[in-house]
């Protein structure tokens, strides 16, 4: 068994300290995208939500994009798809 020292125990806690930090990241990172993605179903807009959290208006609009907008587009694509199969 190899002898650690006492900087090898100090890089060892601080992967551990550094991996929890990390996954306590992600959840809340995954909380707060969620809450963005019911901000925009709320019809607040991305400036709004901007403003509360401190990142910038066009973050927000890709994590939270308009709802309205992508079905629409969706709506949009159907009918040119249609469109295209009448010629």
């Amino acid at each position: 068994m190899s002898f650690m020292d006492a900087l090898d125990m100090e890089i060892q806690a601080a992967a551990r300290k550094r991996a929890k930090s990390e996954a306590a990241f992600k959840r809340d990172d995954e909380a707060l995208r969620e809450l963005l993605v019911q901000g925009r179903a709320a019809n607040k807009g991305p400036s709004h939500m901007a403003k509360l959290t401190g990142f910038t208006r066009e973050w927000v609009a890709k994590i939270a994009p308009d709802p309205k907008a992508a079905r629409q587009g969706a709506i949009q694509r159907r009918l040119d798809k249609l469109g295209a199969d009448s010629d």
